[in-house]
């Protein structure tokens, strides 16, 4: 198993950040995301935390050696989120791990959104992610490829949750082209979403 953990810094208020994560799709750097939907939300019980799960679909691009295995057509994959929202102590919390193609790997990612203790304005995100695979000669490969992955989309994922506070927040510092940009995304994440839906009612009848 390989572990990995990093810090972003956010300067904007813990409550803009926290908006901003649960609106940050479609945005131009989360391309690979298709669709998302609430699956369940509710208070926790003691009644101040607000604890949710969402499903996400997501396009998977796999290394050459892992069509070979799952096939070349195997790009989608479905991705559970559990978080838990903490108003009092001012603290977000996602757990994330992938539902498809397990066999092969296992990612599960950690997040924590916290106000910054140095600057009550600013708010911290820390990450951790855990990468796993059981294919026996190939796993420490598997792992080290689903980990350089993982670096390289934490960048992108930052820069969407940047472009979205801006575009609530601080409109002035979105690009001009980026909207018809988002407005894009957007049909394109529906019309996935809705042949996802076709696919399942063809599976339904067939069996």
């Amino acid at each position: 198993m390989k572990y990995y953990s990093c810090l972003a810094v956010f300067k904007h208020q813990w409550d803009q950040v926290v908006s901003a994560v649960w609106q940050r799709y479609p945005n131009p750097y989360s391309k690979h995301v298709m669709s998302e939907d609430v699956i369940h939300r509710a208070l926790g019980q003691d009644g101040s935390k607000l604890v949710s799960t969402r499903l996400m679909t997501k396009t998977n691009r796999m290394p050459k050696w892992g069509n070979v295995v799952f096939g070349a057509n195997s790009h989608l994959v479905s991705v559970v989120e559990e978080s838990v929202v903490d108003p009092i102590k001012k603290t977000f919390t996602t757990y994330t791990r992938n539902l498809g193609y397990t066999s092969f790997m296992v990612v599960e990612e950690k997040c924590t959104y916290q106000q910054s203790s140095e600057d009550p304005s600013s708010t911290e995100l820390h990450r951790q992610v855990w990468v796993d695979s059981s294919i026996m000669g190939f796993s420490r490969a598997i792992q080290k490829f689903g980990l350089e992955r993982y670096k390289a989309n934490c960048s992108k994922s930052n820069k969407g949750i940047q472009y979205i506070i801006n575009k609530m927040f601080v409109p002035e510092h979105v690009e001009a082209n980026i909207p018809q940009r988002v407005e894009e995304l957007t049909k394109k994440a529906k019309a996935a979403k809705d042949m996802a839906r076709r696919q399942g009612k063809r599976t339904q009848v067939a069996q």
